[in-house]
């Protein structure tokens, strides 16, 4: 194994509540993931979200007032800086697939900004450019309530089929244009077909499994994935429990049924459309997998099961890469 590329963590929100916005990822003992760990991990690069979290999550999960939107975006930004340029040794951030090779030349980690939800853009393409402006260069177009692009997954049936709204195809061709990519986890199906029609370049499902294996609306179905493939995305493989084993109750992610998710993704759409995106720090239960030290368990699983060192790699870094340098500026 020579590098990871792990697509999507919330780690800077496990700050931002913990510590506030004068703290840094460098060596957190209370989050799945530091930089310390990264590095000993071997990871090229790691994209750290920022997830815009809703009214009832402070009130329900945190019991505290909320803030705005804007307030703790620019209070994650501010912990994701802290991070690089305290630690510019060890970590440096990214803009493009250059960046992200020449920080592996110099033994850097390179940390990459992105949003999940795109809520914040209220609507306003010059939001969005302000976005790239500050550095965003992935969005997850929705969480799971609608918004100004369109609609989230759901086990309605209704809301599940309802596409982008008129602002969010037009966000979409102006993502590609500028060099944002477009994230589709968490999106309705309707909004994903209505992305297939207008994508240009290649897009990213973050943090998404298959709906065939674990039936969860959040993953993918047999046609999605085909069409990731054939639009040349990829998708990266969820650690958290509920998307990987949807039996009622069930806490526990476990290494056998991640080598599992990835056989069924090989058989059906081939190494290419397959990447890692762990959710670490936005899940919960028992993971055997519980920081990047511990990735390398699942390798060597899919080693036991007949994946080449090649396919691996491609997996676990090189899909990743290929779509930064094509759609990421």
């Amino acid at each position: 194994m020579s590098g990871i590329i792990d697509m999507h963590c919330d780690t800077l929100m496990k700050a931002f509540f913990e510590e506030g916005p004068s703290s840094d990822v460098f060596n957190t003992s209370y989050t799945h993931l530091n930089v310390l760990d990264l590095k000993n991990a071997g990871t090229i690069a790691q994209f750290f979200a920022v997830f815009i979290p809703p009214e009832s999550y402070y009130r329900e999960e945190l019991k505290r007032e909320p803030v705005t939107p804007d307030e703790y975006i620019d209070g994650c930004v501010q912990i994701f800086n802290n991070t690089v340029e305290r630690h510019g040794d060890q970590i440096a951030r990214a803009l493009n697939g250059d960046d992200i090779e020449r920080n592996m030349k110099d033994g850097k980690v390179s940390a990459v900004l992105t949003m999940e939800d795109g809520v914040a853009v209220y609507g306003d393409m010059a939001k969005l450019d302000s976005f790239y402006d500050r550095g965003f260069r992935a969005i997850a177009l929705t969480w799971n309530f609608a918004n100004c692009f369109g609609y989230p997954n759901s086990r309605d049936p209704e809301l599940m089929a309802k596409g982008l709204t008129d602002f969010g195809k037009e966000a979409v061709r102006h993502m590609q244009d500028i060099g944002i990519l477009v994230d589709v986890s968490h999106l309705s199906d309707g909004g994903f077909w209505d992305i297939m029609k207008i994508a240009k370049l290649p897009i990213i499902a973050s943090h998404s499994n298959a709906r065939k294996v674990c039936g969860h609306p959040r993953n993918m179905t047999d046609d999605m994935i085909l069409a990731l493939k054939k639009n040349g995305g990829v998708m990266g493989l969820n650690l958290s429990p509920m998307f990987l084993d949807e039996t009622e109750g069930n806490r526990e992610s476990r290494i056998c049924d991640m080598a599992d998710m990835m056989e069924y993704e090989k058989q059906l759409a081939g190494i290419d459309v397959m990447a890692i995106g762990t959710d670490l720090d936005g899940i919960h239960g028992s993971l055997e997998i519980g920081c990047m030290s511990d990735l390398h368990l699942l390798f060597d699983e899919l080693v036991r099961r007949g994946f080449t060192t090649e396919e691996i790699e491609r997996i676990a870094w090189k899909n990743a890469m290929r779509v930064f340098r094509e759609s990421m500026r």
